[in-house]
């Protein structure tokens, strides 16, 4: 579990108390990290490792594990079985918080993958990316555990992920790093 994420902390450029480092600038981003791809050094770090609220950015291990599991003619059909995320309606599948993103889609309603992902994507679509966990895990919950899964196998030793939208949660949560 994790502490409430301190969302008004500055956090400093630890990488400019390196003797002889060129300063890094002062971005705007509360926290960030660039690291070398080959050696895995870190060039600059402003609270690399500080936990910070993924949001939409959630959505990138949700195609992942789409593309990953799934064929891109497959057939989706949006159900009323989703997570606790939406709730579905006899007209369609409508998201709790109002002003979530989502294209509307309606129970019944069959979209193929490729079309879902471009939805999660383009629209950054809520109610898809419950869909498409529920497609692939059979539950949204068994979906967040291979998202959760699949962030330790490629090294993201801070992310946990309580949803597959993005949607906020205390127990969903990153870092730059």
């Amino acid at each position: 579990a994790m502490a409430a994420v301190d969302l008004n902390a500055k956090y400093d450029i630890s990488t400019n108390q390196i003797q002889g480092w060129p300063a890094g600038a002062d971005i705007i981003s509360d926290t960030g990290v660039l690291m070398d791809a080959d050696t895995g050094v870190v060039l600059y770090n402003k609270g690399a490792d500080e936990q910070r609220y993924p949001a939409s950015i959630t959505k990138i291990m949700t195609v992942l594990l789409a593309l990953e599991n799934c064929e891109m003619d497959e057939e989706v059909t949006f159900s009323h079985n989703a997570d606790e995320q939406v709730t579905f309606t006899q007209t369609g599948v409508q998201n709790v918080n109002a002003d979530s993103s989502n294209i509307g889609t309606q129970v019944g309603e069959v979209l193929s993958m490729k079309d879902c992902l471009y939805a999660l994507i383009i629209k950054s679509a809520n109610d898809v990316a419950a869909q498409i966990a529920e497609h692939i895990g059979g539950t949204e919950q068994a979906f967040i555990d291979m998202m959760n899964q699949r962030a330790q196998e490629i090294g993201c030793t801070n992310t946990h992920f309580a949803n597959s939208s993005g949607l906020p949660d205390d127990n969903h949560y990153s870092s730059a790093r």
